[in-house]
């Protein structure tokens, strides 16, 4: 049995770690908005959030790239809280327990928070790596996509 941060792409895996050790179930998404709002702001990034909580981060072009047609990464960072019975999980302040086994990321009694936490870590490897060359990219972390749609209606 491995751990998650063992796995390949590194970045990705590593931001979806971080994501799993923050409590992130719907319409209770305050910690994983601070945290992804800090994440970009350390990354130098022009950062806001929204009225409706949703985080907006924006990454310049690399120099050159500066006239290619921009994108938009888009995830949303709350899940699904749902656990084993009798496992006592309180999804408001514990971190989701992961481990790798037969090739698979699971999650020990409790729902992952795969969907889409995977996708939010993908945009946050982008949004860091200083390895790509890329016109602008902004990256758009909506919230309670689970329960309401809230973030995606705006």
């Amino acid at each position: 049995m491995s751990t998650i941060q063992e796995l390949e792409p590194k970045g990705v895996w590593k931001n979806f770690y971080s994501l799993t050790q923050i409590p992130r179930p719907s319409k209770k998404e305050e910690k994983i908005i601070a945290f992804t709002k800090e994440f970009c702001e350390n990354l130098g990034l022009e950062t806001i959030v929204d009225e409706v909580g949703n985080v907006i981060a924006r990454k310049p072009a690399t120099p050159g790239m500066e006239d290619r047609k921009g994108i938009i990464l888009q995830a949303h960072l709350d899940m699904v809280p749902q656990q084993n019975e009798g496992t006592g999980h309180d999804f408001e302040k514990d971190p989701i327990e992961t481990y790798v086994e037969d090739g698979w990321v699971k999650a020990r009694g409790t729902t992952l928070g795969a969907d889409n936490g995977i996708g939010a870590a993908a945009a946050m490897a982008v949004l860091e790596a200083t390895d790509l060359e890329h016109g602008p990219i902004e990256a758009l972390f909506t919230i309670d996509e689970e329960t309401g749609m809230t973030g995606a209606n705006g």
